[in-house]
């Protein structure tokens, strides 16, 4: 099996951080119910690595920090989330169960605030060419 991951990354506020985690709690229940494999929400820990490193030939790799990428202010944080499907066909039909099932909408009701500005977030699908599991 090459499995399929959809892959996300977004700037979050810190003091919204509870209520999105609540939000990606439940949004995983349901993303598992319908079939994914795997869900992850993680929030970042150590956005800020050695951004340069020495190489045997003397030269540095300059790399990207997650909050520069997204631009994030001082009182934000970042979220990295995947979830893994069997395949892309496979997660066309869990996501399409996802956006129908009633627990989605009800978790998003007239009063629901979302904790996260959905135009700041990275979203893409990806086919795995390399993957290794215990």
């Amino acid at each position: 099996m090459t499995p399929y991951v959809d892959g996300y990354v977004l700037p979050i506020s810190k003091d919204k951080l509870t209520a999105y985690q609540a939000m990606a709690s439940n949004a995983g229940k349901i993303w598992m119910k319908h079939g994914a494999l795997a869900y992850y929400e993680c929030v970042g820990d150590d956005l800020n690595p050695h951004f340069a490193e020495e190489h045997t030939d003397g030269g540095k790799m300059k790399l990207s920090a997650f909050p520069d990428i997204m631009k994030t202010g001082p009182d934000e944080t970042v979220i990295f989330a995947f979830v893994i499907y069997e395949s892309r066909e496979d997660r066309d039909a869990v996501n399409a169960k996802v956006m129908a099932d009633p627990e989605m909408a009800a978790g998003m009701g007239e009063d629901f605030e979302m904790p996260m500005d959905p135009s700041r977030m990275a979203y893409a699908g990806f086919r795995s060419i390399v993957h290794y599991e215990k």
